[in-house]
């Protein structure tokens, strides 16, 4: 039988690394689109790339820049498009090869997990055989995020959809306001479902 491939979405401050953490604790074999991306940029193809369409400004060193990087990025609708034609197809060909990699184990995992983000907004769902939402209170969220980049951190929501539609969208919703065992039992119920 096919171990069954999932999508974890959920807004900023949701809870998401903490689900798929969990998930990795009950056996789930998981992987984050986010760090995926943060692997790509050390790619010399996509560095270059980078470069050529920026310039140094959005790099420390050899390094690319990723705060530098979304400054440039999250205000400018045309930027964004470009970066996200650059990594998105990269992205997805990493979480192929992650899952078929994962699929293969022995024994298998009970799910492979993926944590993306902009699953929905990509259009990316139908390559899942379900999805989870991870939704939290707004003001929960809220103090989740503080000290972080207040107006970045806005910008980049703009971009997303609200968590109410991802959780309509999604095939399971995981409500994150609880203790991290909650959310644990909410989510081992899930992958009890996918699973079976």
């Amino acid at each position: 039988m096919a171990v069954a491939f999932v999508g974890l979405t959920g807004g900023f401050g949701a809870g998401k690394s903490t689900a798929l953490a969990q998930l990795e604790a009950l056996g789930a074999a998981v992987l984050s689109a986010d760090a995926v991306v943060h692997e790509l940029y050390w790619e010399e193809a996509v560095a270059a790339a980078v470069r050529e369409r920026f310039g140094g400004a959005v790099f420390d060193g050899e390094a690319v820049d990723r705060r530098a990087l979304a400054k440039r990025v999250f205000g400018s609708d045309e930027q964004r498009r470009w970066l996200e034609q650059l990594l998105w197809p990269r992205v997805a060909e990493r979480i192929e090869a992650f899952r078929v990699q994962a699929s293969a184990r022995v024994p298998p995992p009970p799910a492979v997990v993926v944590e993306a983000p902009l699953l929905f907004e990509a259009g990316s769902q139908s390559r899942y055989d379900a999805t989870i939402a991870v939704v939290a209170d707004d003001e929960l969220r809220v103090q989740r995020l503080a000290g972080r980049d207040q107006q970045q951190l806005l910008e980049r929501e703009a971009l997303q959809m609200p968590q109410a539609e991802k959780a309509r969208l999604a095939t399971h919703v995981v409500v994150n306001d609880g203790t991290v065992a909650e959310l644990r039992e909410q989510l081992a119920a899930v992958l009890a479902a996918v699973g079976g």
